[in-house]
């Protein structure tokens, strides 16, 4: 979840939300793939931290199914990432703070927990979730006072 902060504080100082994601191979403790929010610079709506990094993920492994890693990502996942996670069949979720507005996990539709849901991994969430949530409210907080870096729109 350490590294997971770290990307998040470079989508922070790129001026996006600050959002990161890591996915490992536990198995051997291997970092597949890193990612970090970035729809503005991107210009993608769809560029979740957990979306650039499962696509880094597949990629790397050449192969859209991610069974048996784990991502680990600040903040619970929206609905968006909780279906994309679902379609890529990640073997275990672990998020820092919790979304009471946009997560889909624990909150809101509750993705995983849905009978249309056809695969549900492990979830965990509340890890270093004081360093997420601060992080999230340093930056909105900067965002608001206007010395947080601009947005690209």
């Amino acid at each position: 979840m350490h590294m997971a902060l770290a990307c998040a504080q470079a989508a922070a100082d790129a001026g996006e939300t600050p959002v990161g994601c890591v996915i490992v191979d536990e198995s051997t403790g291997e970092v597949v793939s890193e990612g970090r929010n970035g729809p503005i610079g991107a210009h993608d709506p769809t560029a979740h931290a957990e979306i650039v990094a499962m696509r880094a993920a597949a990629a790397k492994l050449g192969n859209y199914r991610l069974t048996d890693l784990t991502l680990y990502v600040t903040l619970e996942p929206c609905a968006m990432c909780a279906g994309a996670i679902s379609h890529a069949r990640i073997g275990r979720v672990v998020w820092g703070a919790d979304d009471p507005k946009g997560g889909a996990v624990a909150h809101g539709p509750r993705f995983f927990e849905q009978p249309t849901c056809h695969w549900k991994p492990a979830v965990e969430g509340g890890v270093l979730a004081a360093e997420g949530g601060d992080l999230l409210r340093s930056f909105f907080r900067a965002r608001r006072k206007g010395t947080a870096a601009p947005d690209a729109r």
